[in-house]
């Protein structure tokens, strides 16, 4: 059949309060027009991020009983440390509470001032943890990722020659390189295993470690899986395994590949880097063995690990972007082709072109869009990435407006009503005008600015 239906059923659910415009209007400026302000029981539907969002299984709630709390040498440990190392075998796998704290403990031992890591994009809370450092985060997306409209189906990839360039020119600058699998930033978009072998062999020339920055790395096996020459008789796992076997790390938000509400980890193979690491982590996340975890959390992640791997679970996974996406062009909506793994990237930028990018269009069209929907999503741009380390502000290349797809939450009428709701922002869009920021902090300031319409 064509269609693609839900691999799972629903045993449990969770009721939606639906409000008013009039209501959503007052609740926005009581938010400062900032949408983490919001209280979750004031959001119709909720794409602001797939981060910790997750609907768990009746396995992984059932792991979560036999949780041990213990605080040193648990069970529930090995149990995760198993699962982790059956699809990614390093030597060391050491627990965090999330994605984050992994970067923060990696980047407080190999950054600091005059040191640079490159990326095919640094996400948010990854440039913020190397720049906290002193560090530069430079981002060398290929000139595909530029163009939304393009539809080359590995946009996440890193541009090589710019990375030999980098190294050949600041060698001793670099002291790992990452791929962020999918990219993120970048718009959801896969990075093909031929872009990640030539990484690696760049890496191994000038004697640099490759760290992946892992959170979507099933959907991103699934892609190469679906379009890359060479792998569509392999399995997913086994497309994760190779992708492995060639990083000296990783860094790990349980929060979206591993179906897990919270949770991460920060992979290596160095012996002396991971000591350094685990001694940071007891400073700052808990002893070796739970990292900031609960027993019950590391069993989660445990078989989280195993059923994102499913092939029927990842084909619908996409098929939800794909869906969504193409509706949301029907009604004329510019989106980021082709649709990513995760969520569904607005042009607003395009969309809004009469929004200047220092009035926030990608913010603009999110406010409008829980106005007239109720739905929550996050800005992927100028507010995101515009303010720079030195204090001056820069339009970021795209303003983007992300609606990130929680896993094996919403269903297909739920999308139906998200296209219908964009198609009315889209409708009335000569009413939008911009936003100016009133109050900020010096970083990460889209968690928590405070906005003003113009």
């Amino acid at each position: 059949m064509k269609t693609i239906i839900e691999p799972f059923r629903v045993k449990m659910i969770e009721p939606i309060r639906f409000t008013t415009e009039d209501e959503r209007v007052a609740l926005l400026r009581a938010a400062h027009y900032n949408l983490f302000g919001l209280a979750s029981s004031d959001v119709i539907i909720d794409l602001l991020t797939d981060s910790g969002t997750s609907a768990m299984s009746a396995e992984q709630w059932s792991a979560m009983m036999r949780g041990d709390e213990s605080y040193a040498g648990s069970s529930s440990y090995f149990r995760f440390l198993a699962a982790v190392r059956n699809l990614m075998p390093f030597r060391h796998i050491i627990p965090t509470h999330q994605g984050r704290a992994a970067e923060a403990i990696l980047f407080s031992i190999v950054g600091g001032p005059g040191k640079v890591i490159p990326n095919n994009t640094h996400f948010d809370t990854t440039r913020g943890n190397i720049e906290a450092t002193g560090a530069t985060a430079l981002d060398l997306m290929i000139p595909e990722a530029s163009d939304p409209q393009n539809e080359y189906p590995f946009k996440g990839n890193m541009d090589l020659a710019k990375l030999e360039e980098l190294l050949r020119q600041s060698s001793g600058s670099v002291p790992l390189v990452m791929l962020t699998i999918t990219n993120n930033a970048g718009g959801g978009q896969p990075v093909s295993l031929a872009n990640i072998k030539g990484a690696r062999a760049i890496c191994q020339k000038y004697k640099k470690p490759l760290f992946i920055d892992s959170c979507r790395f099933a959907e991103n096996a699934y892609f190469i899986k679906e379009g890359e020459a060479g792998y569509s008789d392999k399995s997913v796992s086994a497309i994760v395994r190779e992708i492995f076997s060639l990083a000296d790390g990783m860094t790990m938000s349980a929060k979206k590949d591993a179906f897990a509400n919270i949770g991460g980890w920060l992979a290596l193979n160095d012996d002396g880097m991971a000591a350094a690491a685990r001694n940071r982590l007891i400073l700052t996340e808990g002893f070796p063995t739970y990292g900031g975890l609960a027993g019950r959390d590391l069993e989660a992640i445990a078989v989280g690990l195993k059923e994102i791997v499913e092939e029927d679970y990842l084909a619908y996974r996409i098929a939800t972007t794909r869906y969504i996406s193409s509706g949301l062009e029907a009604k004329g909506i510019p989106v980021v082709k082709p649709a990513g793994g995760h969520a569904v990237f607005v042009d607003a930028g395009a969309m809004l072109s009469h929004v200047p990018p220092l009035a926030y269009p990608g913010q603009a069209f999110a406010v409008w869009l829980y106005r007239l929907g109720g739905i929550r999503t996050c800005e992927i741009g100028t507010v995101m990435f515009g303010r720079q380390p030195d204090g001056t502000e820069i339009p970021a290349t795209l303003d983007l407006v992300r609606l990130a797809m929680p896993r094996r939450v919403y269903t297909q009428s739920q999308a139906d009503y998200i296209i219908e709701c964009a198609g009315e922002v889209a409708r009335r869009k000569r009413e939008i005008r911009g936003l100016r920021i009133i109050s900020e902090p010096p970083q990460l300031r889209h968690f928590t600015s405070q906005f003003e319409p113009l």
